[in-house]
């Protein structure tokens, strides 16, 4: 990928909060019509990353780059070809779906056959047509995430940028949410997610996994699940609790960690098996292939461990 191909590029991007270094030199590029998903806990530099990359921050060290214009150099062009949606975003409770839509419309300068014409294509896509006439604070948790995203989408952006945007949204509503974002992606939309859900990191065209602000892998979703030479099992014990605590000491052992009514172990095969580790106690081991949780969750170990 070249300068000429990518919508967002980060070249050393780095910025510092006192002695706390929130980012720590990342470099990333983003092609049109990918939808890219950065993951990490909380704390590891999500939402800093997202306002340094929308111009919201200034860089300590490092330059980026969207939709071709520099974000330090030339802002008025950038604020014309992106849409940020914070995690709250600013809808006004007491106007309705339309008269949000309307307000944030006259803020980005679309009037007349156009707002008009935009508007009602953001209403059927969304499915918020019904709606149009409720008041932004009676509606549900996933209609104000969709209003918010159609406000954002109101000035033709080139490149969305969405800090968990689906934080505390129903199941249902996420699975929509997401299926709007397809559908953008698929007009020639590029989309930038923060996210903690791993399940919707597997949506993801490519996932950044992020922790400590540094950049510990960027792929696939499928590539990353392969990336790792350590051997992924679930365990089943009568003790949960002993058994994880037995096996964190073992050598060889990368993680052990709660998944529902088993655990997930990874382990090196070079240094050990399931044949070394069941004596430690009563336990059943079952060869699986990892998640993408199981695989960020491993790193982090590993990373911790270095």
């Amino acid at each position: 990928m070249n300068a000429a191909t990518s919508m967002i590029r980060a070249i050393g991007l780095t910025r510092r909060f006192g002695t706390l270094t929130a980012l720590d030199r990342l470099d990333l590029e983003i092609p049109r019509g990918e939808i890219f998903g950065l993951v990490g806990p909380d704390g590891a530099g999500k939402t800093t990353t997202v306002r340094l990359l929308c111009g919201l921050l200034d860089p300590s060290e490092g330059r980026v780059e969207v939709a071709g214009h520099d974000v330090a150099r030339e802002p008025d062009a950038i604020k014309d070809r992106i849409g940020y949606m914070a995690q709250r975003f600013g809808l006004y409770a007491d106007l309705t779906v339309r008269e949000n839509m309307l307000f944030y419309a006259d803020l980005f300068g679309v009037t007349g056959t156009d707002r008009d014409q935009l508007m009602a294509q953001l209403l059927h896509m969304t499915r918020m047509d019904e709606f149009r006439g409720r008041q932004a604070g009676k509606l549900s948790g996933g209609m104000k995430q969709k209003l918010a995203l159609m406000c954002t989408l109101l000035h033709h952006p080139q490149v969305l940028f969405l800090d968990e945007p689906t934080n505390g949204v129903d199941p249902v509503s996420r699975r929509d949410f997401w299926a709007i974002l397809y559908q953008l992606v698929q007009d020639g939309l590029t989309v930038f997610a923060t996210t903690a859900y791993l399940d919707e990191a597997e949506r993801c065209n490519r996932v950044g996994l992020i922790d400590r602000g540094r950049l510990i892998r960027c792929d696939s979703p499928r590539a990353l699940r392969g990336s790792l030479t350590e051997e992924c099992y679930e365990v089943q014990a009568a003790d949960r609790r002993a058994a994880r605590a037995s096996l964190l000491g073992a050598e060889g052992v990368v993680s052990v960690e709660p998944f529902g009514s088993v655990l997930h172990l990874f382990l090196d095969p070079a240094r050990t098996s399931p044949a070394q580790l069941e004596g430690l106690g009563p336990a059943e081991f079952r060869r699986i292939e990892p998640s993408l949780e199981d695989v960020f969750i491993a790193l982090i170990r590993k990373q911790e461990a270095a």
